[in-house]
């Protein structure tokens, strides 16, 4: 009895009677849900793929070469910051050279004396109690004569006019004169220590050498920023290329994985080719986010070399105006490094080092002399009731006076003297041998740029020959697998194929241009080939 209920309830031929129509009706509906259902299931499980944008409302602000590198000049920080080394330096030397300014001086005192009654000792008459005022004016000019160019200096001169008024009572009358003066100068000048160089005019040397030294500092970092600006900007270009590199790759990827799904769906294609399509454009999906991440870096970059206030350009997005090209310019290798070791800022700066040492040098075996000064003064005296009769004293010579001598100052054992003029005669041969390290130094970076230049130039022509061979490749295999006759995964290779060698092409010029620019740096030409004049205010 449970054997026959078993098979009424599920022999579908026997048992309740039922229109035959509607249970194919109701088979058939049921079938179509079913599979309805699998391919929503199958559908969410595919991923969604959305060609990403950019976040933010960014102005695009189109810009050549040229223009980034006139903002650089005017609004970079590195150089306004460089660009006051030079003025400090210049007020360093105008302090060191006021030294060489006279100074004038006027002194002016009173004095008031009495002096009780007595005998004169010599004539034996009594004179009377006395008092006396007497006023004193004592103008002066002194300093140091410049030396200029001349081998020798360090003269010092003293101008001195003191005058004296008096007045009072004194015994016996006529004793003294109301007006009286000495006016003359003073000179003297070193014979060996401090002659031909002192410490003065070796500050001012410095100085002028600590002028120059920065000067050259900022050419090199006008240079280098300029430099900054060429290799953001081509790397910008890049960047924005690659974005649209991978969007292609993006979109034969999305292309390719659809055409499978079809073919997946009618059977004419393995559920395993889909994945792999899948799977190809999960990886390009990846690598356009990752492009576009690089873009928006290098933009960042290329804005923060062009202006000292980012937040003007926080909205602002840069497009160069400007494609990638490949101009071949011949490079000479000897004379490029002619060039460099002539106009290189830091080969300048070395040099003027090395200068600076044997200014060094100099001062200090002047100081091992000893110090013999020859001295001289000339005056005139004057003493007169009146003051214009004062004057005609002066000016009629009556009463002149002169003196000149010698001063002599030799230091006993005079150990710091020799010992500093032995460090500094060592210190300039250590910076001879820097100058020749750098010098061997530019001549390896210069064959490098120079070999770096003729390589990327050679890569462009390769890279566009693997680009236009992988292009023909995949399209002849396209074709191919739309007969039957190649699989998805010989074109999903041929397509990564394709967009690695567009990658190559567009790097290969980024790099020849960014080679170019570098080569100029460092021969140090870079300000000549962008029309810069370099001239510090």
């Amino acid at each position: 009895m449970k054997d026959k209920m078993c098979m009424r309830v599920f022999d579908e031929n026997s048992g309740i009677k039922q229109s035959s129509g509607l249970m194919q009706a109701s088979k058939i509906c049921l079938v179509v849900l079913v599979w309805a259902a699998l391919a929503a299931n199958a559908q969410e499980q595919q991923p969604k793929f959305k060609v990403p944008v950019p976040q933010g409302t960014r102005q695009p602000r189109v810009l050549t070469l040229e223009e980034c590198i006139q903002m650089a000049l005017q609004h970079n920080l590195d150089i306004q910051i460089q660009r006051y080394n030079p003025l400090i330096n210049e007020y360093a030397l105008n302090i060191n050279s006021a030294y060489y300014e006279p100074t004038l001086s006027f002194r002016a005192s009173h004095n008031f004396n009495s002096s009780p009654g007595g005998i004169n000792p010599q004539t034996g008459l009594p004179f009377t109690s006395s008092e006396r005022n007497t006023d004193s004016y004592t103008p002066e000019l002194f300093g140091t004569v410049p030396s200029g160019d001349l081998p020798i200096g360090g003269l010092t001169y003293d101008l001195i006019g003191p005058l004296s008024e008096q007045s009072g009572s004194s015994i016996p009358p006529g004793s003294s004169f109301k007006y009286t003066s000495s006016p003359g100068i003073t000179l003297r000048q070193p014979l060996l220590k401090n002659l031909w160089i002192d410490n003065n005019r070796f500050q001012i040397l410095l100085s002028k050498n600590t002028l120059k030294t920065s000067k050259e500092a900022l050419r090199q970092s006008i240079m280098a920023t300029i430099t900054s600006v060429q290799q953001a900007y081509y790397n910008l270009i890049f960047a924005r290329e690659a974005v649209k590199v991978n969007q292609a790759a993006f979109q034969l990827a999305e292309q390719l994985l659809n055409e499978n799904r079809k073919r997946v769906e009618v059977g004419a294609l393995a559920p395993l080719d889909e994945k792999q399509s899948q799977s190809q454009a999960a990886t390009s999906w990846a690598d356009l986010l990752s492009a576009q991440h690089v873009q928006v870096t290098q933009e960042n970059l290329l804005k923060g070399l062009l202006t000292d206030n980012y937040g003007e350009w926080a909205n602002v997005t840069p497009v160069p105006s400007e494609g990638l090209s490949a101009v071949q310019q011949e490079v000479d290798l000897q004379q490029s490094w002619r060039i460099a070791l002539e106009k290189r800022p830091d080969m300048a700066q070395q040099r003027l080092f090395l200068d600076r040492q044997n200014i060094t040098v100099k001062y200090n075996y002047n100081q091992l002399f000893p110090q013999v000064d020859l001295t001289g003064s000339y005056g005139r005296n004057a003493a007169n009731n009146t003051f214009s009769g004062n004057l005609d004293d002066i000016r009629q010579e009556r009463n002149p006076f002169y003196s000149y001598g010698v001063i002599v100052s030799i230091p006993l054992g005079n150990g710091a003297a020799r010992n500093s003029y032995k460090s500094a005669k060592v210190s300039a041969k250590q910076a001879l041998l820097q100058l020749k390290q750098l010098e061997q130094s530019v001549i390896v970076q210069i064959d490098n740029d120079v070999g770096q230049v003729e390589l990327t130039y050679r890569r462009i022509g390769a890279t566009r020959e693997a680009r236009i061979f992988a292009e023909e490749a995949l399209y002849a295999e396209q074709k191919k697998l739309e007969n039957g006759k190649s699989t998805s995964f010989v074109v999903l290779q041929l397509q990564r194929d394709l967009t690695l060698t567009r990658s190559n092409e567009i790097r290969a010029l980024a790099d020849y241009n960014i080679a170019l620019a570098q080569l100029a740096l460092d021969e140090g030409i870079t300000l000549e080939q962008n029309r810069i004049e370099f001239k510090v205010k």
